[in-house]
C-alpha cells in the first residue's frame, strides 16, 4: 500500500518567546518571584509546554495551576490556553478523551471571550483527534469549522492546513476522492504563494495518486512531477517517495526503461538516508514494474527485498502487498506451494491489519461514548451545585421567615410549595433516566453481568465448556461499499443486522458485537445450555436463508446483492467483561479464532461448520464433508457445510 501524506498540525502554546524554551531554571526562578496575576499564569503556561513531549504529567501539573490562578483572577484569555495546555499533556501521553474534554472546555472559553485565533486553533486539534481516532465525520466537522474561520480572520498559514487535514480525510476512503481533490486543488495555489514547500508536496502527490487511481495518466504525472519539485525544496526527505510515483506513472504508460530508473533511483536516494519506509516502497514498485514486463525472477527478487526491509521496520501494509504480489507472481511460474506459501502469509497479515482498523472503529465510538459519560457526570455535578446554592437559600429565607408579616410567610409557603413541586418533578426525571439508563445497560451487557458491574465496579470473567459461535461476513463488500453513499450503505447493512438480531433472540443465543460488516454472536452464554450447537446451526440456516431470498428479490430488480459467508464452531471459551473503562461483553479464546476462520474459508451462501460442531449436531441435520483447511496454531481441520435439518 502506497502511503498517505497528510499534514497533522497540532498548533501548540507560544504564548512567550519560543527562545525560552528549555529554560526551565530561569522559568522556575522568575515563577517564585511572580505574583499571583496574569504574568504567573503566562510563566506556568510557558513551564508546561517545556514538558509536553519528555514529561506530559508535569506539563498538566503546570497547565492545572495556571488553571486554578486563572479562573481565581478571572483572566480567561489564560484559562482557555491553561485548558488547552492540560489537553496536550494528554494528548501526548495517548489519552485522547481528557485531552478531547480539555479541549473542549478551551473552545467554549475561546468563544466566550471572542478569541477566533484560540477557536480556530483548537476546532484543529479536535479534529486531528478525530482523525487518529477514526472517527472522519468529527473530525470534518471540526475542520470544516476551523476553515470558515481561518478564511474569515484571513490566516492563509491556517487556510491550507484545515484543507490540507479535510483533503487527507476524505483521501482515506475510495468513494471520495473527488472531494479530496477539490480540497486538494483549493490547497496547492494558496500553498504555493505562502511558499510552504511541504505542503505543496502534500497536495500535490495526493493529487497526483487520485488521478493514476482514474487512470488519467497526463495529470497525475503533471502533480507527481510537481511533488518532486516541492520537496526537493523542502529538505523532508519526500523525494523518494514522489520519484517512485512517477516511475508508476511511466510503468502505466509501458514506457519501462524510464519507469524503472526512476525508482532506481528513488531507492539509491533513500538508502543513502537510511530512509527503510521508502527503501521498501520503491523495491515494491520495483517489482510490480518488473511483474508488468513479464522479467518474473526480477519481480520475485525485488519483492523479496521489500519484504525483509518492511519486516524489520515493521511496516505492516507495505509487507502485506509483499505477500500478496509474492503469492501472484509465483502462480505465474507456476509455483504452487510458494504461491501457497505467500497467499496464507498474505491472509494472516490481512487479518491482522483488518482486526487494527476495526479495533480503531472502535475506539472512536467508545471516544464519543466516554466522552459524552464524562460531560454527564460534569453536568451532574453542576446540577449538585446548584441544588446545595439553593438549599442555602431556603435556609436563610427559613431565618428571616421569622421576622417578617404574615402575608410574607404566606409568600414563602407559596414558594415552599412551588419548590416541593419542582423537586417531585426532578425527583420524577431522575427515577426515568436511572430506569433509562439500566435499559442501556442491559442492552449492552447481559442481566447477569450488569449488576454485578453496579454493584462491585467490575465483572469476574467466567469460564464456558462448551460455546458455540457463529461469525458472518459479506463477501466483496469493500466493492460494493464504493458505490453507496454512508447513509445507504449504513442502512443496507443495518436491515441485514436487526434481521440477524431477530433470529438469534429467537433462538436464545448472545449477540457480542458487530464489527464493520461482520457479525459475531455465540449459544451457551451468559447461561450455559447444552442445546447451543443445535440453537446456532438452527440460526445459521435461517440467517442463510433470509439472505437468500433478499438476494432473489434484489436480482429481479436488477440490483446488486450481498453474499454472505457463515461460520459456526463449538469450543471453550472464556467470556465477560474486562477493565474499568469502555465495557463490553465479550468472549475470547481459541473457539473464537476458529469460528473466524470458518467463516473466512466458507463458501458464501453456504453455512460452513467446523468437524468438532459437527459431532455434536449430526444426528439433527444433513452435512456434506467439504475437506480440511489450515487452522492458525491447530493444523488442518475438519470442515462440513449444513444442507438441511432432518425432520423426523
Amino acid at each position: 500500500m502506497i502511503k498517505q501524506f497528510i499534514i497533522s498540525v497540532l498548533l501548540s502554546l507560544l504564548i512567550i518567546n519560543s527562545a525560552i524554551a528549555g529554560q526551565a531554571d530561569s522559568l522556575m526562578a522568575v515563577l517564585e518571584k511572580s505574583e499571583d496575576d496574569s504574568l504567573k499564569v503566562k510563566t506556568l503556561l510557558s513551564l508546561s509546554a517545556i514538558y509536553y513531549r519528555s514529561n506530559p504529567a508535569e506539563a498538566i501539573n503546570y497547565a492545572s495551576q495556571a488553571k486554578e490562578l486563572a479562573e481565581r483572577i478571572s483572566y480567561f484569555s489564560g484559562l482557555a490556553y491553561a485548558h488547552k495546555s492540560i489537553g496536550m499533556g494528554y494528548y501526548f501521553q495517548g489519552n485522547y478523551i481528557e485531552a478531547t474534554i480539555s479541549w473542549q472546555q478551551s473552545l467554549k472559553t475561546f468563544e466566550s471571550i471572542n478569541d477566533r485565533l484560540g477557536v480556530c486553533n483548537m476546532q484543529n486539534n479536535l479534529g486531528a483527534v478525530y482523525y487518529n481516532e477514526g472517527d472522519n465525520n468529527k473530525a470534518i466537522e471540526y475542520y470544516v469549522e476551523s476553515l470558515g474561520i481561518s478564511e474569515e480572520i484571513g490566516d492563509s498559514l491556517r487556510i491550507v492546513t484545515a484543507l490540507v487535514n479535510i483533503g487527507a480525510v476524505y483521501y482515506s476512503k475510495r468513494a471520495t476522492h473527488d472531494m479530496a481533490l477539490e480540497y486538494y486543488t483549493r490547497a496547492l495555489p494558496l500553498s504555493e504563494v505562502l511558499g510552504d514547500y511541504d505542503a505543496i508536496g502534500t497536495s500535490a502527490v495526493n493529487m497526483g495518486q487520485i488521478y493514476l487511481d482514474k487512470e488519467d495518466d497526463i495529470a497525475a504525472l503533471f502533480y507527481f512531477t510537481k511533488a518532486l519539485e516541492a520537496y526537493e525544496k523542502s529538505e523532508t526527505g519526500n523525494v523518494p517517495y514522489a520519484m517512485l510515483n512517477l516511475g508508476r506513472v511511466y510503468a502505466y504508460r509501458k514506457d519501462f526503461v524510464t519507469a524503472i530508473n526512476y525508482q532506481r533511483t528513488a531507492y539509491e536516494l533513500a538508502e543513502k538516508n537510511n530512509a527503510k519506509l521508502e527503501m521498501a516502497q520503491s523495491l515494491l514498485s520495483l517489482a510490480d514494474t518488473y511483474d508488468q514486463m513479464g522479467d518474473i525472477s526480477q519481480s520475485i527478487e525485488n519483492f523479496k527485498y521489500s519484504r525483509e526491509i518492511s519486516k524489520e521496520i515493521g511496516a505492516s501494509y507495505v509487507l502485506q502487498d509483499a505477500y500478496n504480489g509474492l503469492a501472484q507472481t509465483y502462480a505465474k511460474v507456476p509455483d504452487y506451494p510458494n504461491a501457497f506459501k505467500y497467499q496464507s502469509l498474505y491472509n494472516d497479515i490481512k487479518d491482522t491489519l483488518y482486526n487494527a482498523e476495526m479495533d480503531k472503529r472502535i475506539q472512536a465510538l467508545t471516544l464519543n461514548f466516554e466522552i459524552n459519560k464524562k460531560q454527564g457526570q460534569i453536568d451532574l455535578l453542576t446540577k449538585d451545585q446548584q441544588l446545595q446554592e439553593l438549599a442555602l437559600q431556603r435556609q436563610k429565607l427559613l431565618r428571616n421567615a421569622v421576622a417578617i408579616s404574615g402575608a410574607l410567610i404566606l409568600v414563602l409557603a407559596l414558594g415552599m410549595l412551588s419548590r416541593y413541586r419542582y423537586v417531585r418533578k426532578t425527583n420524577k426525571i431522575i427515577a426515568y433516566e436511572k430506569e433509562r439508563s439500566d435499559k442501556l445497560l442491559l442492552n449492552v451487557l447481559p442481566a447477569e453481568t450488569a449488576e454485578e458491574l453496579k454493584e462491585k465496579g467490575s465483572a469476574t470473567p467466567k469460564h464456558y465448556e462448551m460455546v458455540s459461535v457463529l461469525f458472518t461476513d459479506f463477501k466483496g463488500f469493500t466493492r460494493i461499499a464504493e458505490k453507496l453513499s454512508p447513509q445507504q450503505l449504513v442502512a443496507e447493512l443495518d436491515a441485514c443486522f436487526l434481521e440477524f438480531d431477530k433470529i438469534i433472540d429467537k433462538h436464545n443465543i448472545e449477540k457480542i458485537k458487530t464489527i464493520g460488516d461482520a457479525y459475531m454472536c455465540a449459544g451457551g452464554i451468559p447461561a450455559a445450555n447444552s442445546t447451543n450447537p443445535v440453537d446456532v446451526v438452527r440460526a445459521g440456516l435461517e440467517i442463510r436463508d433470509f439472505m437468500e431470498n433478499l438476494k432473489t428479490k434484489r436480482e429481479a430488480r436488477g440490483e446488486d446483492f450481498w453474499e454472505l459467508r457463515i461460520g459456526i464452531h463449538t469450543g471453550p471459551v472464556i467470556a465477560g467483561v474486562v477493565g474499568s473503562n469502555k465495557f463490553a461483553y465479550d468472549i475470547w479464546g481459541d473457539a473464537v479464532n476458529t469460528a473466524s476462520r470458518m467463516e473466512s474459508s466458507g463458501i458464501p451462501g453456504l453455512v460452513n461448520i467446523s468437524g468438532s460442531t459437527y459431532d455434536l449436531i449430526k444426528g439433527h441435520f444433513k452435512c456434506s464433508h467439504r475437506g480440511q483447511i489450515q487452522a492458525k496454531n491447530k493444523g488442518e481441520i475438519d470442515m462440513y457445510i449444513v444442507d438441511m435439518e432432518i425432520t423426523v
